[in-house]
């Protein structure tokens, strides 16, 4: 079971990863979206890395 959701965290970091390009690539990157996906991404890794 832990590898389900270890595999499942790592799909959403990698989701997160992706939004977190596209908007930096937009030519008027909204910084609060940029500030709470990395938020998020963060907490996923740091969950990650409690396993």
């Amino acid at each position: 079971m832990e590898s389900s959701h270890i595999s499942a965290l790592e799909t959403k970091h990698a989701g997160i990863e992706a939004q977190l390009r596209e908007e930096q690539n937009r030519p008027a990157p909204d910084t609060a979206t940029i500030q709470a996906l990395k938020k998020k991404k963060l907490r996923i890794k740091e969950e990650l890395s409690a396993y």
